[in-house]
């Protein structure tokens, strides 16, 4: 599978976040940050074993305890998740996409101000 076709599952992309925000971490890491009272250890291990598989994660396992990195980038992976739910949901329109985000959530002048700024860039191309 190639890197950029990858879709990762709910429990995949929670292990991503917190690979992305920490960077190389063992599996007890990624394990104590997700905080899962529900999900043991092993299943945390499972899934990171899967992930390695199919390529999103890189196992480093040069000393006793195994190191994982996340292959792949935030942001791919934000896009063509974006792409699918807006073709998939929203029937292609990112409008309506935006209008629904905006719409369900307390938003905060900062975050108004940047959504602002952006249209205004995009505008201005």
């Amino acid at each position: 599978m190639e890197k950029n076709n990858i879709k990762p599952t709910e429990g995949e992309m929670e292990i991503l976040q917190v690979l992305w925000a920490k960077g190389r971490c063992t599996v007890r890491e990624v394990h104590e940050a997700l905080d899962k009272k529900d999900a043991g250890y092993t299943t945390t291990l499972k899934l990171m074993q899967i992930m390695h598989d199919k390529g999103m994660v890189e196992r480093d396992t040069s000393s006793k305890t195994h190191i994982y990195n996340a292959l792949i980038s935030e942001e791919t992976t934000q896009q063509q998740l974006v792409n699918k739910m807006i073709d998939n949901v929203f029937n292609g329109s990112a409008a309506r996409l935006v209008m629904q985000a905006l719409g369900n959530q307390k938003t905060s002048h900062e975050e108004i101000e940047l959504i602002k700024d952006y249209l205004s860039k995009l505008e201005n191309k």
